[in-house]
């Protein structure tokens, strides 16, 4: 990381950033040329390990993509807000984000198809909910397990 002083190692602060944000952006390899695309997510971040989930109808491009190659790329970004300066050259953002290079797997096991929505909705809502097989068999859940993270910001002024 370039800016080591804006660096984020403090797993308390990662977690934060990753129970704010609702968004992240997956990058995929499409062979010409890089697909990326929004989803909201859950998570599990354990020891600094983290695992991320998002569901998904149960065919389409971004499966076809990951069943071509499971390696992915994740930015998820929270707090951004733009920081104006007189000259136009001197405005700048404050923001706070994780990214990780991750491995996507589809997950077929109905158990953790069924914790990774609670997760996604625990996320994306802040609340439990449970979810039996029937309805974790409607979806298609994939989980992502970074291999590596980081994570950074550039706080707002005082």
């Amino acid at each position: 990381m370039r800016r080591k002083d804006r660096e984020i190692t403090d797993a308390a602060e990662i977690r934060a950033i990753l129970e704010s944000a609702r968004v992240m952006h997956l990058g995929l390899n499409a062979g010409d040329a890089p697909y990326v695309v929004p989803l909201h997510y859950g998570f599990r971040f354990d020891g600094g390990a983290l695992t991320l989930y998002f569901h998904c109808a149960k065919e389409g491009r971004k499966l076809e993509l990951l069943r071509r190659d499971p390696r992915v790329f994740v930015e998820i970004d929270a707090d951004e807000c733009l920081l104006p300066a007189a000259a136009a050259c001197g405005w700048g953002a404050a923001y706070a984000c994780v990214m990780c290079r991750a491995r996507a797997a589809i997950v077929e096991d109905a158990a953790e198809k069924a914790e990774a929505l609670a997760l996604l909705m625990k996320t994306q809502t802040g609340r439990e909910f449970a979810f039996d097989e029937k309805t974790a068999a409607a979806v298609t859940v994939v989980r992502l397990d970074a291999e590596e993270l980081s994570a950074k910001a550039r706080r707002r002024p005082e």
